[in-house]
């Protein structure tokens, strides 16, 4: 058994309450992760302290991303996002498997140029990345 599947084991079977606690158990199994090792396992895991005791807590989806997508005929969308955002959305888009009308972005801080290879692909384009980024108004 892997120390993963030794740490959920235990905190399923056991009120633990301390990560020292948690480490003495593993150990008497005969797993010995340093407290560094079992902070990255109880990271990594989803464990968290919930009401005084450790317990799996299941991740939250990612929020859609807040943006707004604008056509600029012949064959331009501004795309303008939260400050900060813009290039990991470049950079998206830019990779994005499917967006074969995309001829490439240029980002700022918190807006996108998304150069589209044909005008007659425009709208598809737009609803390509409002699919794929989740977009909210």
């Amino acid at each position: 058994m892997d120390l993963d599947e030794a740490i959920l084991r235990l905190l399923e079977a056991n009120e633990i309450t301390d990560q020292a606690v948690l480490q003495q158990m593993l150990e008497s199994e005969g797993q010995a992760p340093s407290q560094s090792t079992l902070s990255r396992h109880l990271k990594r895991l989803s464990v968290q302290k919930v009401n005084g005791r450790y317990q799996r807590v299941e991740r939250a989806p990612a929020p859609p991303l807040r943006a707004t997508v604008m056509e600029a005929p012949p064959n331009m969308l501004v795309l303008k996002t939260a400050p900060g955002y813009a290039q990991i959305v470049g950079v998206m888009v830019d990779r994005a498997v499917g967006m074969e009308g995309v001829a490439g972005t240029i980002a700022g801080d918190d807006t996108v140029f998304i150069a589209v290879k044909h005008p007659s692909r425009l709208g598809e384009v737009r609803e390509q990345l409002e699919q794929s980024l989740r977009l909210l108004p």
